[in-house]
């Protein structure tokens, strides 16, 4: 299998290593780490992760490190993480760490929880449209045992243990919606018209473009009360754009309301206030 070790280097900076290591073995040789005995449990993290154009994202995640009494988590050259992976873990599409590796604090001499975040920056090219939608969560841990981080004289030496399969989360492309009802003000019992536009974010232009064929809700909250009722459905063109009429009947808000996919989450449009006289 392909061994992943997301290490600390002295400046702070994180550095990725990859070797070919038998899937299994208790000790190691020369040239192959051992597996490190630890596992991993109960992990926690967003159900989904929004995210835009830009803006650096980060989600946190949490679990739990069960390690035996020959491994000593406070060692400054042992490190842990969780990550993010595309399709299957042993040939993944896409893989999304942090900048950081996990803090763990021991619950036990043999258990300890972990805290730390996966940091997505859509602007550097860290994603790709295509790769929208479900991701799986892994962990991993690494014990250096004293040897060189940047090039162990002995991998032998070098404890390693990863684990897939510990959870899911979404990884979407942010979305945003717009609405504007007119004309304003309206007479009673005239007729309403309403548009607005759903766009979502392109994580490789780094624009907002139309999020087409969605069915949207109308929505309309009497004027005095707190709750928005659906009145119609309304499909987006192939730009993202909505346009619908409706009666005026009571003066109030009206929006519009996705409900989101799996590769893009639920929006509502901040209501439009429209005075019926």
């Amino acid at each position: 299998m392909r061994i992943r070790a997301t290490v600390a280097a002295v400046s702070g900076a994180l550095a990725l290593s990859a070797l070919a290591v038998p899937a299994a073995h208790a000790t190691g040789d020369s040239g192959t780490p051992y597996t490190l005995n630890v596992s991993f449990s109960n992990v926690t993290i967003a159900k989904a992760i929004k995210v835009g154009t830009t803006n650096e994202v980060s989600a946190t995640y949490s679990y739990t490190l069960t390690h035996g009494s020959d491994v000593d988590i406070t060692k400054a050259d042992f490190y842990t993480d969780a990550f993010l992976y595309k399709g299957s873990y042993d040939t993944p599409t896409a893989e999304l760490y942090g900048d950081d590796p996990a803090t763990c604090t021991a619950t036990s001499a043999t258990t300890a929880t972990c805290k730390g975040t996966v940091d997505i920056y859509p602007a550097d090219g860290d994603l790709k449209n295509a790769w929208a939608g479900s991701w799986g969560v892994a962990a991993e841990a690494v014990a250096f045992n004293g040897q060189n981080q940047d090039d162990p004289a002995d991998l032998s030496k070098v404890g390693y243990k990863d684990q897939s399969g510990l959870g899911s989360t979404l990884v979407q492309r942010y979305s945003k919606l717009t609405v504007n009802a007119g004309p304003e003000p309206v007479g009673k019992g005239k007729t309403l018209t309403v548009t607005g536009k759903l766009t979502r974010a392109n994580w490789e232009d780094h624009q907002y473009h139309g999020y087409s064929g969605q069915p949207v809700k109308l929505q309309f909250k009497k004027a005095g009360t707190t709750t928005y009722t659906t009145v119609k459905t309304v499909n987006t063109d192939s730009y993202g754009n909505l346009k619908t009429t409706t009666t005026a009947n009571y003066d109030g808000y009206w929006r519009f309301s996705f409900a989101g996919t799996s590769t893009t989450p639920a929006v509502s449009a901040a209501g439009d206030y429209v005075d019926v006289q």
